[in-house]
This record gives structure tokens, sequence and C-alpha cells, in this order.
């Protein structure tokens, strides 16, 4: 799938964020424990953003997935557009140095802590559609989200199986059951971290990581897929 607009001169969401009004991006990249008041933070924005993004993404989707059932592209445009997939992109285009950059002198280390946060960076990253949105319109930034969530798209279009349900069937027809262990877990409640293995009889198939038990697992059954010739389907 072919995500990316073709014409040379499209703008990007950098290139709107510099035609936005200042006061706007300047409220896209503050956190909530630098404003008062609370509803001059991103927060606002990263509401009007999620909107924004779906409805680009949707819309995007929509024709070319014409197989797909209202289920199936609900999960695609899920994942396409998932917290880790909004995180990524605001990394791609540097916003969690321009977050920096916007943050009050004091605590490195609390801004180091926001500054890997995933669920920071994709707050930021709807901020910045939401914002790009009040400033330039729709028109003009349902294009640029489309490209900077086209890798995204592809991922999620790829890569939508559910991987468990393939590996428990394919066990099954052998008389096997797999189970999935937490090996590690780590992070603040707001950011955790999962390292699972999926096993069976006590032997590790694969091991999966994610910021959710069931994101970990699913990477675990693709890895342990791929002993089977490819998790893929």
């Amino acid at each position: 799938m072919s995500s990316a607009p073709t014409t040379e001169q499209a703008e990007t969401l950098a290139d709107l964020l510099d035609a936005t009004p200042p006061e706007l991006v300047r409220q896209a990249f503050s956190h909530a424990s630098w404003t008062r008041p609370r509803p001059e933070s991103y927060e606002r924005l990263a509401f009007m953003g999620d909107a924004v993004l779906a409805l680009a993404v949707s819309t995007h989707l929509y024709p070319l997935l014409a197989s797909y059932g209202v289920g199936r592209l609900t999960k695609v445009r899920a994942q396409a557009v998932s917290g880790s997939a909004c995180a990524q992109v605001a990394r791609d285009f540097g916003f969690d140095e321009r977050l920096r950059a916007q943050a009050p002198d004091g605590d490195e280390h609390g801004l180091d802590a926001l500054l890997t946060s995933e669920r920071v960076l994709a707050s930021v990253c709807e901020a910045v559609i939401g914002a790009v949105y009040f400033g330039c319109g729709y028109e003009r930034v349902a294009p640029a989200v489309v490209a900077a969530f086209a890798e995204q798209m592809d991922i999620a279009v790829n890569r939508s199986a559910d991987f468990k349900s393939v590996l428990q069937e394919r066990l099954a027809r052998r008389g096997q059951v797999v189970d999935y262990a937490v090996v590690e877990e780590s992070g603040p409640p707001h950011d955790r971290h999962f390292v699972i293995a999926a096993r069976v009889k006590g032997s590790e198939l694969g091991r999966g990581e994610g910021r959710t038990k069931k994101l970990a697992e699913q990477e675990a059954a693709e890895q342990a897929l791929e002993d089977f010739g490819g998790g893929r389907t």
C-alpha cells in the first residue's frame, strides 16, 4: 500500500507547524505541569488532533481497503493511530526536542521522564495536529497527516494478523498448548513496559515487548511463528 502523497511540493506537518500561529505552537508543546491554568497546555489541542487524525486516516484507508469489513478496518485504523504510532511520528519529526526547548528551567530528571514517555509524546503529536488544523485548516492538514503516518498505516495493514490465534491453531494441530509468562515488568504506572515469553511445556518459543501485556504477547507469538516458516499472513 502506498500512502505518501505523490506531489513533490506536498506540505509536511513540520511545514504547516511553521505556518501556524505562535500561540498555538507554544500550547502544543506545553505540558500541563508547566501551565496555569491547565487548559493552556497541549491537552485540549490533543483532543482535537485525535479527531482530525482519525478522520484523515479513515478517509485515506476507506477506498484503499475496499474488501475489508468494518471490524478489520477498525482494527487497522486503531493500530495505525495508536499511542505507539503517534509517539514514533513525534520522534520522526523531532517533536520531543521541541518539547524540551519549550520546558521551563528546573527539573531535568522530570523532563527526561516526560521525553521518554510514550503517552506524552503521543499527546504532543496529536496536539501538533490539532494546532495545525486550527492554524491551516483540514484541507491542508489531512494530506500532511496521511504522509506522516504512511509507514504506520503500512505496518497496520501488513501486520494486522492476530498472531496469538494463528500460533494457537498451529500448535493445536500438534496437540500442544501455548501459555504466556511475564518475564519482566518495568516503568511507572502510567508508562509500563512488559517483556513476555510464549512457552509450550516450559520451553520458550518466542519473546516480545510492549507497553501492554497484549502487545507483548502478540510480538512473542509472531516471533514464535517465525520458527514455523513465517508469522505474517
